[in-house]
């Protein structure tokens, strides 16, 4: 970071991803939050003027609160690096391997953290047929946020017919039943956890409207799953190479005990809006929202 008095800090927001309104939010949310700690800040909506924007305004760090593809996968992380600014979160690789759910679920695997079965099918083949025993989970490989996410039930007799919206490719999942647990992990400490309860799906509108979920934290679970979710949560962090804040979500079948515990994904970028969890897991810490994004600015640099 420069000496300037204030430092100045960008903070991209938008794109133009399915997440684009999410990340609108987000990033509206912590340059108000950075502004309060003192920041000088701008707010740069990404657009395909994104070096020349970047360029004008020379900042000394980079908030990125960008969702998805473009922002979130290592494609804008690239930019940066190649443009030389620090820039929040993880780094190109990690960015890149944490996006692509099945690839990230590999890592997983090799490093001993418990995942399910889930293939990658053509569209058509999904839409023509069942491709594995239901219950089971379609959506798109390399997105978040819950969008294009189809749920197969068990009772279910002919093959999903899926929106315009999905890509020519698809990961199919073993559907895993219980309860929806999350950890975010700063730096090197996992912050707690914390139960979603939801009145069914936990699906977009339940992520990010008001009213559309609850959470608990910490959440009403036995301390031997607690721990687990801590350790898991920090163990994908460190396997995927992520960097700055990241969060784990799990799903839990109570009647298995620690063997029904599933890790289903990393986010490199959790959401940072009003009903998001990351920030919700730093307040309960004592970390008050401004100084969460203030950590986060601070721990900025190249080469992640």
């Amino acid at each position: 970071m420069s000496s300037r008095t204030n430092p100045q800090v960008v903070v991209l927001m938008g794109g133009f991803s399915f997440e684009r309104e999410v990340s609108l939010t987000s990033g509206r949310e912590c340059a108000a939050a950075l502004r309060g700690e003192g920041f000088d800040v701008s707010e740069l909506d990404a657009g395909s003027d994104l070096v020349l924007r970047l360029m004008e305004l020379s900042p000394d760090v980079v908030f990125n609160a960008l969702h998805g593809r473009w922002g979130e996968d290592g494609c804008v992380q690239g930019i940066l690096e190649w443009m030389g600014l620090p820039y929040t979160h993880s780094g190109v690789l990690s960015s890149a391997l944490a996006m692509d759910k099945q690839k990230s679920k590999h890592a997983y695997a090799a490093a001993g953290l418990p995942v399910v079965h889930s293939v990658i099918v053509p569209k058509e083949d999904v839409m023509a047929r069942h491709v594995m025993e239901a219950p089971y989970v379609v959506k798109p490989n390399n997105e978040g946020s819950s969008c294009g996410i189809y749920f197969v039930q068990e009772n279910t007799t002919g093959a999903p017919r899926l929106g315009n919206e999905l890509p020519d490719k698809l990961m199919v999942e073993q559907y895993v039943k219980g309860r929806e647990l999350t950890t975010t992990v700063m730096g090197r400490r996992a912050l707690g956890v914390t139960e979603i309860l939801t009145d069914g799906w936990y699906d977009y509108d339940a992520k990010y409207k008001a009213g559309g979920s609850r959470h608990e934290i910490p959440a009403n679970i036995p301390e031997e799953i607690t721990d687990a979710c801590l350790n898991f949560a920090l163990k994908a962090h460190e396997v995927l190479g992520c960097r700055g804040v990241s969060r784990t979500d799990f799903r839990w079948d109570h009647e298995k005990g620690l063997a029904g515990l599933i890790l289903l994904e990393t986010n490199t970028q959790p959401g940072m809006t009003p009903t998001s969890l990351s920030p919700e897991q730093a307040v309960a810490n004592g970390i008050s929202f401004g100084a969460f994004c203030r950590w986060m600015v601070e721990d900025a640099s190249c080469h992640r």
